[in-house]
């Protein structure tokens, strides 16, 4: 099975409203998170998330569509170029 390492930005306008829908998200593909930071900018009224994944293009990408679909939420992601094995 082919896999590549990327990096998942999410930006979340109102977390108040969308934050436990991201989460939940996020805890649905926990399988192929390495790692997570999480900031929230209180300032701005925000909330910056950034995850380390290691997964399928249709794994990474069924995560990034779900979250990319909500309302105030932005996601960006960007894959290696090298695909690993399993």
């Amino acid at each position: 099975m082919e896999k590549r390492i990327g990096v998942i930005g999410i930006v979340v306008d109102d977390h108040k409203e969308w934050g436990e829908q991201v989460n939940s998200y996020i805890r649905e593909y926990s399988h192929i998170i390495v790692g997570r930071m999480g900031i929230p900018y209180r300032e701005r009224g925000i909330s910056v998330i950034a995850l380390i994944v290691e997964g399928t293009t249709d794994d990474i990408g069924a995560l990034t569509g779900k979250l990319g679909n909500l309302k105030g939420v932005t996601v960006k992601t960007a894959l290696t170029s090298k695909k690993f094995y399993d």
